[in-house]
C-alpha cells in the first residue's frame, strides 16, 4: 500500500495530546449513494433502495427489473475508478472544520490504494484536507492502532453497524457514533447496539463530540 494512505504515515501526523476523530467517508462525509445513483441513471438504470445494500437494488429504468449482482459489481468498479466528484453530506464540512480546531481528524475509508488519490482530491475540493487511510475489511484494528497514539478522547463515526461493532470489540473506550448521510438509507438498518450516539445529522454528531471535548 502506498505510504501516503497507510496507518504509519498518518500516525506520524497525529498529536498525542489532542483528541482524535476518525470518520468514514461514504455516507458519513460524502454522498456515495447519490453519486452512484446519478451514474446509474446515465446508464439507463436506477437505485430502488429497499434494503441497505446495492446488490439487488439496481434496476433498469425501462422495465424496473433488477440487474444481476455481477453486473452491479462491474458498475461499482467502473464508478469507483474516479471518486473525486461526490458531494458532501449536509453539515459535514462545517462541522468537521469547526471540530478540527480542537481535534485531529482522520478519514478511514474502505477503498483501494488506486482509489485513494481520487478520494483525497474529492475531500480537498471540499476544503477537507485530512489524512486518509485506505482500509479493507473491519475497521476495529485500524481504529485501535490510531487511538493508541493519543492520550485524549477518541471518536469513531460510521454508517455501518459491523464497523461500529468491530471498534466496540477491539477498542471499547472509544466513543462510537452512528451517522447515515442519505435520508433514503435511514431506517433500512436496525439500530446499531454498539453506538454510543445515534446521530440524525452532523449537528447532533458535532454536539455529542463537543460536549466531551469540553
Amino acid at each position: 500500500m502506498s505510504a501516503d494512505f497507510s496507518i504509519g504515515q498518518v500516525l506520524a501526523r497525529l498529536n498525542p495530546g489532542r483528541p482524535l476523530i476518525i470518520a468514514d467517508a461514504d455516507e458519513v462525509i460524502l454522498r456515495f449513494v447519490e453519486g452512484f445513483d446519478q451514474f446509474l441513471q446515465e446508464q439507463g438504470l436506477y437505485l430502488d433502495l429497499t434494503s441497505y445494500r446495492l446488490h439487488g437494488n439496481v434496476k433498469r429504468l425501462a422495465d424496473q427489473i433488477a440487474v444481476l449482482d455481477v453486473e452491479v459489481t462491474a458498475l461499482l468498479d467502473e464508478f469507483r475508478q474516479d471518486l473525486d466528484s461526490l458531494q458532501a453530506v449536509d453539515g459535514a464540512c462545517s462541522a468537521l472544520t469547526r471540530l478540527s480546531t480542537a481535534a485531529d481528524i482522520v478519514v478511514l475509508s474502505n477503498i483501494t490504494e488506486c482509489q485513494a488519490p481520487a478520494r483525497r482530491r474529492n475531500l480537498q475540493s471540499l476544503s477537507l484536507d485530512f489524512p486518509i487511510i485506505a482500509n479493507s475489511g473491519p475497521k476495529g484494528a485500524a481504529v485501535k492502532a490510531l487511538a493508541a497514539h493519543t492520550t485524549a478522547a477518541t471518536f469513531f463515526i460510521d454508517d455501518l453497524p459491523q464497523h461500529l461493532a468491530s471498534v466496540a470489540e477491539l477498542a471499547p473506550k472509544i466513543f462510537t457514533i452512528h451517522l447515515v448521510g442519505d435520508s433514503r438509507l435511514k431506517g433500512l438498518l436496525p439500530v446499531p447496539i454498539h453506538a454510543n450516539c445515534h446521530a440524525d445529522d452532523w449537528a447532533a454528531a458535532e454536539a455529542f463530540i463537543a460536549a466531551r471535548l469540553t
